[in-house]
């Protein structure tokens, strides 16, 4: 490491941080270690060294979880608890 270092703080939960000990521990370094592996990666990369993203599903995925859901409650859809009668019934 550079002759120079400087001190951060940073506030993190404290199971979270508990956590990460752990993982990095098991990995054979610190919280400052993989603190420095993170900041050299975003640099050598010009920006976060990983994707981030939120998991919200478009319309189509949503329009098909709401059918699935109506499904499940009509009691006049036939369901099945046997693989060979629900093929038999998708062959005819």
């Amino acid at each position: 490491m550079a002759g120079n270092t400087t001190n951060i703080s940073i506030r993190m939960d404290t199971e979270l941080k508990e956590q990460a000990d752990l993982l990095f521990s098991e990995l054979g370094m610190n919280m400052s270690t993989a603190f420095n592996i993170f900041i050299r990666q975003a640099l050598r990369e010009g920006g976060i060294p990983f994707r981030i993203h939120m998991n919200t599903p478009n319309e189509e995925t949503v329009a098909a979880m709401m059918e699935a859901e109506r499904i499940a409650r009509d009691s006049s859809v036939k369901g099945y608890t046997d693989l060979d009668a629900l093929f038999a019934d998708l062959k005819k």
